[in-house]
């Protein structure tokens, strides 16, 4: 569940309530939501949540300095706000920069910054991977 269909489910049960006569705040009813989900409060569950690209978006970037679209695989946060995403490319990437040899991949593996670029970087500097859009 992602923290827009959890507060989208906050403002059906918000606006329910209302229909009944008791009025209560969105972040009452987001807290009680969280509750319903498991969580002590709205601020549990939303350091719980997923953040960022979700399995099954299309994404787009460029892996080694060359650019692809793919589909995103899986999102998994790691402390300090970078996410281990797992990407399966439309069209194979070359992965090596000389002419007498190649090396195509389909499916990768990288972490990715709150900025959507890698912190492992190549010889020149480049991130490993850039997710430039998602949807």
């Amino acid at each position: 569940m992602t923290p827009d269909e959890v507060k989208a489910r906050a403002k059906r049960l918000r606006a329910e309530l209302a229909g009944r006569g008791q009025v209560i705040s969105h972040g009452q009813a987001l807290d009680l939501v969280a509750r319903t989900l498991g969580a002590r409060d709205w601020n549990t569950l939303s350091a719980r949540l997923p953040r960022g690209p979700m399995p099954g978006a299309r994404v787009s970037g460029r892996y080694l300095g060359r650019r692809f679209t793919g589909r995103l695989i899986a999102s998994e946060p790691l402390p300090g706000g970078t996410l281990r995403v797992r990407v399966f490319f439309d069209h194979p990437v070359d992965s090596v920069r000389w002419s007498s040899f190649s090396n195509l991949r389909r499916r990768v593996t990288a972490d990715i910054g709150p900025t959507g670029s890698s912190p492992a970087v190549t010889a020149n500097g480049q991130p490993h991977l850039v997710l430039t859009r998602f949807r």
